[in-house]
């Protein structure tokens, strides 16, 4: 672990002295850039085509060159080269410069410190030899172009050709500004292999100039290509070709002009900006990666680590890129903080004042952030921000193994510089974040913490190995030390290290940093003292000097992070909370958690023995529940407060582990409590198959008493062994929901009892109770509420299709409806529901009275569709079901003291929808059966329609709902389309 930053190289002071800069060269012999490469990629994006570093920074001097000699507004037009030549250069053969020289040309002055230098913090460069007082002349370019051309590395030869083609594009394109043309064609046009020195360089030049056409228009654009685009395939194929053979650029050349045509059609593309711009260097990321070449122009080539005097007015000229380039403020802003933060990293990560500057400027990135909605600029934000914050955190999650003494101002910066990343990504990135409020979450807090938390496991991981191997080298010596005395002793002397070097730098960002170091020691140290008191079988010598040590460093500890925390809200308790003793603590959990378990399996073992006597009397007691809830409940409470009066430090802790037991007990005694009470679907009869009324003999034989049912209904054993237990009646279901119920009603109590309790522990943190940690109950409540849902259904299922069956399913119109109506069933369900009011709880009443009202609705529905052939009804007879429906409702109203009526109503939908079909005409029936099966069934059914499935889903739309209404449709129509096409038969 020790080895895994030693490549970091991160410097020991401020600035180190490096050996006095060479003389200013001449302009051909650049000097060479001594960056260090680092594995940081750009995280402004990678090109998709083959553009080396040198290639994008040609193109952006190109570039630079053409906004500055136009930005003034005037045509474009050639300067003389001497532009390009030192004051003092001994080869000076060309004029000095014109009054009217473009802005390009510009006259430079040092005489000043940069105002934006200072702004940044950033220093002045080193003084080339010969350049001091005394010393004659400054060897200084004259202007931003020769500047810009020196800080880039470009030739006289390469920028006086720029220049020259630059011209020539003025008096081809009279006019028109620089940003209405593609520079790279246009260039490509007025250069010629007599430009160059050889052929060779000409097509170097060529094939870097089509990939820069490439890279803009196909493969980065400002405006998605669509693959069909006939201009993009034209333009891939050229340069394709280009790269085996140079294209002849001649201005009427046939190619040329394929290639214009092509190049013009893409780059005019608008996304509904400004039409008149030429787009094809504006496309992320090729346009942040030559904007970041511009940048890095403005490091002195003779000092890497400085930005040149001249840096406002270099600035103000690369600004003016942003017309070809498509920047803004927002996108320069996060550009030059990448470019600062990266030139610390390639320069040997000594100067701090780079870092320093790259975090003033995530002020202004950080304003950008909040305003701009930009997806684009929001996905380079986050993505340069987690290059910064990775690098960033790689040295301070381990940031024992990378800073010491000797740098820590370098930590401090690099602290900073990550916090303030992380804020931005956080704060202004993170939808996660805006969805809290922002009172919640303390980004540089709660990263510093990680940090602390992370180096301290990776240095104590450390620590254990060197103790373990100064064991193992004193094994042979008299008296060897116990590994963790050795620990003990190497921890304390890293505790008092890290509140001197580490945490008055940490703590800017994080008050505590100190006493959460502690904290993490004292975890670190605890896991290994409460394995070895855990294993203590006899009190050795050994074990009396480890403990010693392990009090001692405990004492030390402790006394660090309350030191640290004294001026916090409650002066350091909350520390002091992280930090449990080391005494026999594991000895005492394991204590306790079996005296948790043996209280738990009495409790089960209550449950099961009680319940099996329980006889669930609605007399039992005045509130109509069993007397068995009581007593588990009493059982709970007593357990609770002798735990909270047990002996420990660690009640907090352990009280997870008890609730989950006493959770499991009342999902037991609820489970046990609605067992073998059966459920809707128990009550429910099987759908009688389909037959057809028996017309003209359904008077015969209904007085005289039958051998056998008409719809014989197989029963359920459930059912069967229910009518024999006095403990399934319906008063006793009704107290099986008030118990059930009573015992949701309780859970609340108990856990605010709960939360008594933990307040007045000594042990508990704040956030124990304040959050609800430990203390919820998370199975009980939805048992609870299925199992009120299921006792309330099947109580209403087993009145309305088991205890009342007589009059419902035997008896409502069977035979004559006017002469069997609803009456005896509205009789027999108002004396249940009287039972019913009488002994259930009012919180749960309404419930169970729904449901008995959906049941009755289901029983009547039933009656209607799925009755047998004993059933047969008339138009005429709709008044009547019509009527006995209402009469239904209105028991359930109760003249306004029952259910609300928006309920009944939206209950009866199902019912209200079918009624209708019953004084339906029986053709108009047939003719809606048809059409409604031939649109289910589409071209299969024309020849024969097939017998449509019972869903049970009753719909006036529906097939076999409309198929039900004609089977007991009591006229010859009715019962020759059923013969005819179904040949139904008359019985079952």
């Amino acid at each position: 672990m020790a080895s895994l930053f030693r490549d970091l190289s991160l410097g020991h002071s401020k600035r180190e002295s490096p050996s006095p800069p060479p003389s200013l060269q001449p302009p051909s012999r650049m000097p060479s850039s001594k960056l260090i490469v680092t594995d940081l990629e750009s995280p402004l994006g990678q090109l998709s085509s083959q553009l080396t570093d040198s290639d994008l920074r040609a193109t952006a001097y190109e570039i630079f060159v053409a906004v500055s000699r136009t930005s003034a507004g005037k045509a474009l037009t050639f300067t003389s080269s001497s532009a390009s030549n030192f004051v003092d250069a001994p080869n000076n053969n060309h004029a000095p410069h014109s009054p009217g020289t473009p802005v390009l040309q510009k006259s430079l002055t040092s005489a000043a410190a940069s105002k934006m230098k200072k702004a940044l913090g950033l220093k002045s460069p080193r003084k080339s030899p010969g350049s001091g007082p005394g010393q004659g002349k400054s060897k200084r370019p004259l202007t931003v172009g020769e500047l810009m051309r020196c800080q880039m590395r470009v030739s006289e030869s390469d920028d006086s050709r720029i220049r020259r083609a630059l011209v020539r594009v003025s008096a081809a394109q009279v006019g028109r500004r620089i940003e209405s043309v593609a520079l790279p064609l246009e260039l490509l046009q007025q250069l010629k292999v007599s430009d160059f020195t050889d052929q060779q360089e000409y097509e170097t030049w060529q094939k870097r100039t089509l990939k820069v056409i490439e890279a803009g228009l196909l493969m980065h654009p400002r405006v998605p290509l669509d693959k069909s685009n006939l201009n993009s395939q034209r333009l891939r194929q050229i340069i394709n070709g280009a790269m085996d053979r140079p294209i002849e650029t001649g201005k009427n050349n046939e190619s040329m002009q394929v290639l214009r045509g092509a190049v013009m059609s893409l780059a005019s593309r608008s996304d509904g900006s400004i039409s008149e711009i030429c787009h094809w260097a504006d496309g992320i990321p090729l346009n942040l990666r030559l904007y970041e070449m511009l940048l890095e122009a403005c490091f002195d080539v003779y000092d890497e680590t400085s930005l040149v005097e001249e840096i406002e007015e270099l600035m103000e000229q690369i600004k003016k890129t942003w017309i070809i380039l498509g920047m803004s403020q927002i996108y320069h802003n996060l550009c030059f903080t990448w470019v600062l933060f990266h030139r610390f990293v390639a320069t040997g990560q000594v100067e701090t004042d780079l870092l320093d500057a790259a975090d003033g400027q995530l002020v202004e990135v950080a304003k950008d952030a909040k305003t701009t909605k930009d997806p684009l600029y929001a996905k380079i934000l986050s993505s340069t921000l987690s290059s910064i914050l990775g690098w960033a955190e790689k040295r301070l999650l381990a940031y024992h193994d990378t800073f010491d003494r000797g740098n820590i101002e370098t930590m401090q910066c690099i602290v900073s510089l990550g916090v303030s990343a992380a804020r931005i990504l956080v704060e202004d990135i993170s939808n996660e974040y805006r969805r809290k409020r922002k009172g919640e979450t303390d980004v540089a807090r709660s990263r510093i913490d990680t940090y602390i938390r992370s180096s301290l496991r990776t240095v104590f991981a450390q620590l254990m190995e060197k103790a373990d191997s100064s064991r193992r080298a004193s094994k042979n010596q008299p008296n060897p030390l116990p590994v963790l005395a050795i620990l003990a002793k190497d921890v304390g002397e890293l505790a008092k290290n890290e509140k001197q070097v580490y945490s008055p730098v940490l703590k800017r960002w994080h008050p505590f940093a100190a006493g959460v170091a502690m904290a993490i020691l004292h975890a670190c140290y605890g896991n290994e003292i409460k394995q070895f008191i855990s294993g203590i079988m006899d009190l050795t010598p050994d074990a009396v000097q480890v403990l010693r040590a392990a009090d001692k460093l405990e004492k030390d500890l402790v006394q660090i992070a309350v030191e640290d925390s004294v001026d916090s809200d409650d002066g350091g308790k909350a520390i002091i909370r992280e930090m449990p003793p080391y005494e026999a603590e594991a000895a005492i959990a394991n204590l306790v958690k079996s005296w948790i378990r043996t209280r738990l399996d009495r409790l089960k073992e209550w449950v099961d023995r009680n319940l099996q006597q329980e006889a669930w009397n609605p007399q039992a007691n005045q509130e109509g529940f069993a007397p068995s809830a009581v007593e588990v409940l009493r059982i709970i409470d007593e357990t609770l407060d002798a735990y909270f009066q047990l002996p420990i430090p660690m009640h907090p802790a352990l009280l997870p582990d008890l609730i989950a037991g006493l959770d499991k007990c009342l999902q037991y005694y609820v489970t046990k409590a609605k067992s073998g009470c059966g459920s809707r679907n128990t009550y429910v009869p099987t759908m009688p198959a389909l037959t057809r009324c028996e017309i003209g003999s359904k008077f015969q034989g209904v007085w005289k008493k039958k051998e056998k049912s008409p719809n014989p209904q197989k029963k359920n054993p459930q059912v069967a062994t229910m009518n024999g237990d006095s403990s399934f009646g319906i008063p006793q279901l009704c107290v099986r929901i008030n118990t059930v119920h009573r015992i949701r009603a309780e859970l609340d109590v108990l856990e605010k009892r709960i939360i008594t309790h933990l307040r007045n522990s000594e042990s508990a943190h704040t956030e124990d109770f304040s959050n609800g940690l430990a203390k919820r109950f998370e199975s009980t409540p939805s048992a609870c509420i299925e199992g009120v849902q299921q006792l309330s259904e099947s109580l209403a299922y087993k009145i309305v299709f088991h205890d009342l069956r007589h009059v419902l399913w035997d008896g409502l119109y069977v035979g004559e409806p006017s002469s069997s109506r609803i009456e005896p069933f509205l009789q027999e369900l108002e004396r249940n529901l009287i039972i019913i009011a009488d002994i259930m709880h009012e919180r749960v009443r309404t419930r169970i009275v729904t449901d008995l009202m959906r049941a009755s609705f289901d029983g009547f529905l039933l009656v209607l569709l799925a009755g047998g052939p004993s059933r047969a009804f008339t138009r005429q007879d709709y008044e009547i079901i019509e009527d006995d429906f209402k009469s239904l409702k209105d028991l359930f109203l109760a003249n306004g003291d029952g259910l609300p009526a928006e309920l009944i109503e939206k209950f009866g939908i199902t019912v209200r929808g079918v009624l209708p079909l019953y004084r339906t005409d029986t053709d108009s029936l047939i003719e809606r059966f048809r059409r409604e099966t031939l649109e289910a069934y589409g071209s299969s059914a024309r020849s024969r329609l097939p017998l449509p499935p019972t869903s049970g889903e009753w719909n006036p739309t529906e097939p076999n709902t409309l198929l039900r209404v004609l089977c007991l449709r009591n006229d010859e129509a009715a019962s020759k389309f059923l013969k005819k096409t179904y040949n139904l038969p008359k019985k079952l």
